[in-house]
């Protein structure tokens, strides 16, 4: 009997959607879930396959995970599970697709709204009862540079224009694109930043994106622009934004992504107020567990049957990666 492990750090209702379903397709496997990867032990040594969003997971459930097969991602991003040192191998690793089409760029439009109209401002003096009229910055106008044009920077540009704005994608591989005003490559990100009044991050997590909005990036930004990260924490030299954004040299920043998960509670961008700090929700929406598990299930219903070759979103990656 194959054993199936559940590693997700979130509500316990939605945590039992996977665990529940699961249990009730597959009677034949052994189900178990746990709510933090420090909690594995009891079953990682002998799970066949394990669930979970990378960035919930760490190397040593992988050190223990003797027996893994196959990993089976929940989010786009395979960032702590590829790369890690001591993934074997011979395990195979899948992912999600599609499932952030509707939820990221809604996030992106809600991250440019609150910092144009200075939402915290507005929550903080509603906490002191008090009336602090202040105009606000309009969308219309404004030029918003998605660095990294996937599927979703491709929903979004359309809803930007929506707002008047003028949209400029950053990409490694240059292409006309339905939405965008111009396109730009990302070596050319430092300069490009010049005229943004939004840098808004959705690239994937790589050895060639990792700390790309760097201290010279942040130099180069606007002092009235803002920073948008809805990518991956390690995107971001953390330190450099932490200086740019007490010095003032730019306007403010909405992240939902950080180099360390969660947000340590001492961390500087708790209590800054030009900081809109949210828990990795971008991609997280009411729907998510019902969009995510048919692909799941498909994959164990092959998995099962030795069908590995025809599993869906199957990560190809180089050996010792």
């Amino acid at each position: 009997m194959a054993n199936l492990l559940i590693v997700l750090t979130l509500p316990e209702p939605v945590r039992m959607k996977y665990y529940n379903h699961l249990r009730a397709k597959f009677p034949e496997l052994t189900v178990n879930m746990v709510d933090n990867h420090s909690k594995v032990g009891p079953y990682i040594e002998s799970a066949d396959i394990l669930v979970s969003f990378g960035v919930q997971l760490a190397d040593h459930v992988y050190k223990e995970g003797r027996n893994l097969k196959w990993i089976q991602a929940l989010g786009t991003g395979v960032d702590g599970i590829i790369g890690q040192p001591s993934l074997q191998d011979n395990v195979l690793v899948t992912n999600m697709h599609g499932l952030h089409g509707a939820s990221m760029p809604e996030a992106a439009i809600l991250s440019m709204l609150a910092l144009a109209r200075d939402l915290p401002r507005v929550l903080r003096n509603q906490a002191r009862h008090a009336w602090d009229r202040f105009p606000s910055r309009l969308l219309k106008g404004k030029t918003v540079g998605i660095v990294g044009v996937g599927a979703i920077a491709e929903d979004l540009a359309p809803k930007c224009k929506m707002f008047g704005m003028s949209v400029v994608g950053i990409t490694s591989a240059k292409r006309e694109v339905a939405g965008f005003d111009r396109m730009v490559g990302r070596d050319q990100l430092e300069e490009a930043v010049r005229e943004l009044d939004y840098v808004l991050l959705l690239t994937p997590y790589t050895p060639q994106t990792c700390g790309i909005v760097n201290a010279k990036i942040l130099a180069a930004m606007k002092p009235t622009s803002f920073l948008i990260n809805l990518a991956r924490g390690g995107v971001v030299d953390e330190p450099a934004l932490i200086e740019a954004l007490k010095g003032r040299r730019i306007a403010g920043a909405a992240l939902d992504v950080f180099a360390e998960e969660p947000l340590p509670a001492d961390h500087p961008f708790w209590n800054m107020e030009n900081v809109i700090v949210t828990p990795h929700l971008g991609g997280f929406h009411d729907q998510y567990a019902e969009q995510a598990l048919p692909t799941v299930e498909e994959n164990v219903r092959r998995f099962l049957a030795g069908d590995t070759e025809n599993m869906i979103n199957v990560v190809r990656r180089p050996r010792g990666a």
